[in-house]
């Protein structure tokens, strides 16, 4: 979710649910040490529960970034060993690392002695021509004995050559099954099911078997999905709607706007809010267009919420 989940995101996901655990895009280790830490790092306390996932592969330099991390006040620290993107293959981290479980293991090991929040490991079930029973299995055998209680665990393997990010995330078949066999063998762990999961009423039956899901595009494009998942996950008795989600968001952009930010950085997150809801193509029209104007200012907000349709504003998520 890189360059997707910022801060504005986070703060917008906040929104529709108030318990769902929110990750940032993933940070780069390097990053975290040179960079503008402030602007990587930073967030509304309202984001919590939030966890900062990282990238990179040297145990050092993860541990540092993790400490670091946590004196932001991050909830969890997660390692990304399952982006496939070319980035992290030029930098020898992300999915290339299902390779290397031992490498893994030490930066696991080493994160963990640096912070006291949980450490936890975001991964496929393999990679190229690995046999994904044997990769997944050695894997998370190997990183656990260094520590790490908790997997992610997207259900599809990641092909470094050949295919490209978006088809990774779409080609590899699925296979819920292998993951479930993993929890059946490893019922001392967490172990989170991602990949494919698109509604409410799949998690919840996802949830039979696994101790939590995990929703990327399928939250992002449809964000409303998050306004049931308090009532449905975690036993509130109210839901929340699209029209007061968005509501809620123009004081935060007033704010941003104030401060020098421009529209489009908070908008541009919310074009899916009302997909598959009368009206939703004014809306992405007008965020993706008008807010990308010189002029554009936070009014902008109230001007597609006034053009849209009273139904769908309260259509439940």
């Amino acid at each position: 979710m890189i360059d997707w989940t910022d801060r504005h995101c986070r703060f917008f996901h906040r929104r529709l649910s108030k318990r769902a655990r929110l990750y940032t895009e993933m940070i780069v280790d390097e990053a975290v040490l040179h960079g503008d830490r402030d602007r990587l790092l930073g967030f509304h306390a309202e984001e919590h529960p939030l966890a900062l996932q990282l990238g990179g592969s040297d145990a050092v330099k993860l541990a540092e970034a993790a400490r670091i991390g946590e004196s932001y006040g991050y909830d969890e620290i997660n390692l990304n060993v399952g982006c496939p993107s070319d980035r992290v293959q030029s930098g020898t981290f992300g999915a290339c690392l299902m390779k290397e479980p031992d490498t893994v293991a030490r930066a696991v090991e080493a994160m963990r002695g640096a912070v006291s929040v949980p450490v936890t490991v975001k991964c496929r079930i393999g990679v190229d021509d690995q046999d994904p029973r044997e990769s997944l299995f050695g894997f998370v055998s190997t990183v656990a004995d260094a520590g790490c209680e908790t997997f992610i665990v997207h259900a599809r393997k990641a092909w470094l050559k050949g295919l490209s990010p978006k088809e990774n995330r779409e080609i590899p078949p699925l296979d819920y099954g292998l993951v479930e066999e993993l929890k059946a063998a490893r019922p001392d762990l967490t172990i989170i099911l991602n990949g494919g999961i698109r509604t409410l009423d799949a998690s919840i039956a996802h949830l039979d078997v696994f101790d939590g899901v995990m929703l990327g595009r399928a939250a992002y494009e449809a964000p409303s999905i998050l306004g049931g998942v308090d009532r449905a996950l975690f036993g509130a008795d109210f839901s929340v709607d699209p029209g007061t989600a968005a509501e809620e968001m123009i004081p935060y952009l007033e704010a941003h706007v104030a401060a020098g930010g421009r529209p489009h950085q908070v908008t541009r997150h919310m074009l899916g809010l009302f997909h598959g809801r009368p009206g939703a193509r004014g809306w992405r029209r007008t965020l993706s267009v008008e807010a990308t104007t010189p002029d554009a200012d936070a009014s902008i907000l109230r001007r597609a919420l006034d053009n849209l349709p009273a139904a769908a504003l309260t259509t439940a998520a």
